[in-house]
C-alpha cells in the first residue's frame, strides 16, 4: 500500500519542515510514503471562504484516483489513541491500494471533498495550525509504524 499525505500550501516554518522531513524519511523505512503539496491559491483576498474551499477542493480531487481510500484530517472526525490508530492503519494497509490523507486549507474542505472521502479522523479536540498538524500527523504515522512492528518508540 502506498500512503500519500496531501497538503494544501507549503509548510513555511523551517522548524516544522525539518521535523516533517525527518518523520517522512523514517516512515519510508516502513512503507511507501510521500507528501504531495498543492500550491496555495493566488489572489485569495478576492475569493470568499466558500470559493476558496471550492478551488482547493478541485485541486485536491485531481490528485485522487477512483480506487483510493481517502481520509480527511478534520476536527469532526473520529479520534484515536495511538495504539488504536496503529491497528486502524494496519487494517488499511491490508485493504487499500493507496491510502490518501488530506490536510485542507485554512477554511477546511469543500462539500465535494467531503463527499469523496471515505473517512475523517481528528487528531485532537483542540485546534492546531495547519502547519503544526503536518508535523504532529507525520509523527503519529511514524509512531503507528513502530507500534505495528513492536518497536520500543511508543511507551504504554
Amino acid at each position: 500500500m502506498k500512503t500519500i499525505l496531501i497538503l494544501v500550501g507549503k509548510t513555511t516554518d523551517k522548524h516544522f519542515q525539518a521535523g516533517i522531513n525527518d518523520y517522512v524519511e523514517r516512515i519510508g523505512h516502513y512503507m511507501p510514503f510521500e507528501l504531495f503539496t498543492i500550491p496555495e491559491l493566488k489572489n485569495t483576498k478576492s475569493l470568499s471562504e466558500e470559493q476558496q474551499k471550492q478551488a482547493e477542493g478541485e485541486l485536491i480531487l485531481k490528485q485522487i484516483q477512483p480506487s483510493d481510500t481517502v481520509v480527511l484530517l478534520d476536527e469532526h472526525g473520529k479520534e484515536f489513541r495511538s495504539i488504536e490508530f496503529a491497528k486502524w492503519l494496519e487494517q488499511k494497509r491490508n485493504t487499500a491500494r493507496r491510502l490518501i490523507f488530506v490536510v485542507g486549507g485554512p477554511y477546511g474542505f469543500s462539500q465535494a471533498v467531503y463527499s469523496r472521502a471515505n473517512e475523517q479522523i481528528s487528531l485532537s479536540k483542540m485546534t492546531f495550525s495547519h502547519q503544526m498538524i503536518r508535523l504532529v500527523f507525520t509523527e503519529q504515522i511514524y509512531r503507528a509504524c513502530t507500534i505495528i512492528r513492536g518497536e520500543p518508540y511508543h511507551h504504554e
